[in-house]
């Protein structure tokens, strides 16, 4: 996948207009940015955008106001801390279209950078409205797309410009399209994939694509008690899909028809209830989980067991914890599995969302080759679906013109 990115364009002069991810976690009762990673992830490009004396003009998106102006979403706040980590003046801008960011855009000066407001704010981005769209268009001479984690969503600010501007990469998308792309498309062998969380049916498009293309794939979290089920082992109460117990049985064989070896736990640390501190213990799955009681987390010997299948691998993809990893007395298969891909000589890809919260929590996240910004994305991406926000990113061997000025 060839996608132009921002190093193909001569910046100077240039209202850049970019999408970044800014919905980050406001602390309710201080009023500012409680968690600014994907803000310090978006600050390559645009310090890039200000050092080549191009005008930075950011829009995201923050939360979920419906459509609706409402304070608590404002990204008031988020200009304040980017203020801080990028070390230089950022003009918020209370609207996204209209007079008000047009006329701030005017004054704007080579290298200075304006953040707008929530454009969820208004109806039209998640419509994807071609008018919205239009509207966001003005207010720039090129588009650039950094903002992976929406680009499974098709919305008026990431895909809908692209009909009005030409579309380009941002450092973190193409990143983001080199690494996910790598592992989909042409990963080194031998391949593992670990797969967790809570649910198969999230993941089974995951595992139908990645069949064809993974060495093996180790199943934690959840959603392996739906696969144990499916073989008549005893679940006792943990969480179980029963509506996609044929679906499992049928992976398993498919795995087994494709060569591909899906790896299953052989044992799990168990508690009656999820919460610090519950009383707990390890039983084999051959044993089974006893009514009453509910697995939480993989157990020691399948962390062995799945150490064994990762020996020597040379590409790594994991997307979805091992167990309840919020609760440290569940977190220990997810973060011993974190310590093993943070010591292997690999390209270790980590799916957003939980898996990279986890990956930080244990301190983990510089010790990986990739930890992707996006956890819808990633699965889209994994799953060998077309993301829309990659999509509408220009090819580098486009010459499409600018339809706005």
């Amino acid at each position: 996948m060839s996608k132009k990115n921002i190093r193909d364009v001569n910046l100077k002069g240039k209202r850049v207009l970019m999408r970044v991810d800014f919905n980050v976690p406001i602390d309710k009762e201080s009023g500012e940015v409680a968690d600014d990673t994907r803000i310090k992830a978006a600050l390559p490009t645009i310090k890039y955008v200000i050092e080549n004396e191009g005008k930075a003009i950011l829009m995201s998106h923050l939360g979920r106001p419906k459509g609706e102006r409402k304070s608590d979403f404002s990204l008031k706040p988020v200009a304040k801390r980017l203020e801080k980590l990028i070390g230089k003046h950022v003009t918020f801008v209370e609207d996204c279209i209209g007079d008000a960011p047009k006329k701030v855009i005017n004054a704007m000066n080579n290298g200075e950078i304006v953040l707008l407001e929530n454009v969820r704010f208004y109806p039209g981005e998640k419509k994807n409205d071609p008018s919205f769209a239009s509207e966001l268009a003005k207010l720039g001479d090129i588009h650039v797309n950094d903002a992976f984690g929406t680009a499974h969503r098709a919305h008026a600010s990431n895909v809908g410009v692209a009909d009005h501007l030409e579309s380009i990469a941002g450092f973190l998308m193409q990143r983001e399209i080199d690494m996910l792309g790598k592992a989909v498309s042409n990963p080194d062998h031998p391949y593992v994939v670990i797969l967790g969380g809570a649910k198969v049916s999230d993941k089974i498009g995951v595992i139908e694509n990645l069949m064809d293309k993974a060495d093996k794939i180790l199943i934690g979290g959840a959603m392996m008690f739906t696969f144990l089920k499916s073989q008549g082992k005893k679940v006792g109460d943990s969480l179980v899909e029963d509506d996609k117990l044929d679906l499992a049985k049928s992976l398993l064989s498919k795995a087994k028809e494709k060569n591909t070896k899906l790896v299953l736990p052989i044992d799990t640390v168990i508690a009656k209830e999820i919460k610090a501190g519950a009383e707990n213990k390890t039983v084999s799955v051959d044993e089974g989980v006893p009514d009453g009681w509910k697995g939480l987390d993989i157990g020691p010997k399948t962390v062995e067991l799945f150490k064994e299948e990762l020996d020597g691998a040379k590409t790594v993809v994991w997307n979805g914890p091992m167990g309840v990893f919020e609760i440290d007395d569940f977190a220990v298969g997810t973060e011993k599995i974190a310590k093993v891909l943070a010591s292997m000589k690999a390209d270790t890809i980590i799916g957003g969302g939980d898996s990279a919260a986890a990956i930080a929590k244990f301190g983990l996240e510089n010790n990986v080759t990739h930890v992707s910004t996006g956890g819808g994305a990633s699965l889209t991406m994994l799953e060998g679906s077309e993301l829309p926000g990659i999509k509408s990113i220009a090819e580098k061997n486009s010459s499409k013109k600018n339809l706005e000025s």
